[in-house]
């Protein structure tokens, strides 16, 4: 791996230069039309009639990242150009500055230029508005064109590439600003994807694991329900494409986790995740959760549409907590929070990717959710044997035990779950460390089981 290093280094290095130059073009075309636009727009004298003559930049597939997503999406004169103004604020803002230009009729900014300001970015910011009026200035047909590229069947919103800003329900549907998606931002600026950080605004964690299946100590029930989940996600594209099964069966995936805490529901995710090559986003519902109505469903759709075109598998922990069972609808708040399911319900069904979904106990998830999930998976505290491959399992050849230590009678005497062994060993090393040797008495192995026994409420 180390050998491919300095290749790989070399080959993004070239990419992202041509990336730099294919932009460098598209701002350079942008620039013109813009111009073309104004004389136009202030009826000055020009040999170019229409925007529409000023070709765009030629595309070779493999050129950029850029060019690269142009091609495959099909994307044409019109959503280029929707494309590269959305970017002009991040790149080269001072070429939308001839926008900032003022009606002496009214002294104030043109209307129809659209646009709005930021909070503390001085440029212009571009709008629906500022897009129509490029393409069409005051043609009405043109405008409605525009309109459709914001429409939930075009490859802007079926992608998840581009979309205008949400509104007032009064204000005109095209002042809304021009947004690119996370995903595609970073794929058009830097040429790789990077990856969203976990904010207020983006609830969700990346997880990963370095251990693998050796080390999910479970029933082999559990081991099998998880294999399907897999073979699912290996094959779905094969049964729905070349099998031509998309109109019997949905896309998505939905599985429900659960069992008592600690005994392996995050950690079998992360597997599923690392055996399949995909990233798998842990929603943190306490900053999903909103006591103002109509938030919890805007910070949802926040994941699932950045989720969507990345084939995320999204993991749900307590799911409980939000996909819990409806209520009476006797106040205006349990109808809001009845709401939130029902959105979730939606969203989930409709999400084409995996959605696991972790509880500690099945009775308090909403019937609705459960009667459609392709894989419902029980997680048990571990029996005596599992508990011994656990012991045994994590108390590596680094650390020696004491003779007086029977891991198979710890092993029967104690019902842990597996996160609990995992906190035992670690007490026990802290232990020994302030000892300064590697060795595991009795007494710290039995205090610390103590310790995590008295956490559920169990005194030995």
């Amino acid at each position: 791996m180390q050998k491919l290093l300095p290749k790989i280094l070399l080959i993004h290095n070239k990419m992202t230069n041509s990336n730099i130059e294919f932009i460098k073009n598209e701002i350079d075309w942008l620039s013109k039309i813009i111009e073309l636009r104004f004389l136009l727009f202030l009826n000055k004298e020009t040999h170019i009639k229409s925007i529409f003559d000023i070709s765009p930049p030629k595309v070779s597939p493999y050129e950029s990242i850029y060019a690269n997503i142009i091609t495959s999406n099909k994307l044409g004169f019109v959503e280029r150009l929707a494309i590269i103004l959305t970017l002009a604020p991040h790149i080269q803002n001072q070429l939308l500055d001839i926008f900032f230009t003022i009606d002496s009729r009214y002294n104030r900014r043109y209307s129809e230029f659209g646009g709005i300001m930021g909070k503390s970015f001085s440029g212009f910011i571009p709008t629906g508005e500022t897009l129509a009026f490029i393409i069409g200035q005051n043609d009405y047909k043109k405008k409605f064109e525009i309109l459709k590229l914001f429409e939930s069947s075009h490859i802007f919103a079926s992608s998840n590439i581009l979309h205008l800003q949400s509104t007032e329900d009064y204000e005109p549907k095209l002042s809304g600003a021009l947004s690119l998606s996370t995903h595609y931002y970073s794929l058009f600026i830097y040429g790789i994807e990077i990856k969203p950080d976990f904010s207020s605004k983006f609830p969700a964690k990346l997880i990963e694991t370095k251990l693998d299946w050796k080390d999910l100590i479970v029933e082999n029930s559990v081991h099998s329900d998880i294999k399907d989940i897999i073979l699912w996600i290996k094959h779905k594209e094969k049964l729905l494409r070349e099998w031509d099964l998309e109109e019997t069966i949905k896309p998505g995936y939905r599985a429900l986790f659960y069992g008592p805490p600690g005994t392996g529901k995050t950690f079998a995710a992360s597997l599923i995740g690392k055996n399949v090559n995909k990233d798998v986003y842990k929603i943190d519902l306490s900053m999903v959760v909103s006591k103002w109505v109509g938030e919890t469903e805007k910070n949802l759709a926040r994941v699932f549409d950045t989720a969507e075109d990345r084939d995320w598998i999204l993991f749900f922990d307590e799911a409980d907590a939000l996909f819990g069972k409806r209520t009476s609808t006797q106040s205006s708040q349990e109808r809001y929070a009845n709401q939130e399911v029902a959105y979730l319900l939606q969203r989930t069904e409709n999400y084409p990717g995996t959605v696991i979904l972790a509880s500690n106990l099945k009775g308090n998830m909403d019937n609705a959710f459960t009667r459609r999930f392709q894989s419902i998976v029980y997680f048990p505290i571990p029996k005596p044997n599992e508990r011994f491959r656990m012991w045994q399992h994590y108390f590596n050849k680094t650390l020696a035990l004491h003779d007086e230590i029977n891991l198979k009678q710890i092993a029967n005497k104690y019902e842990i779950s597996g996160g609990g062994v995992v906190n035992v060993i670690k007490f026990c090393v802290i232990r020994a460390a302030e000892r300064n040797e590697k060795l595991v008495i009795l007494d710290d192995l039995e205090e610390g089981i103590r310790k995590e026994l008295l956490k559920e409420g169990r005194i030995v």
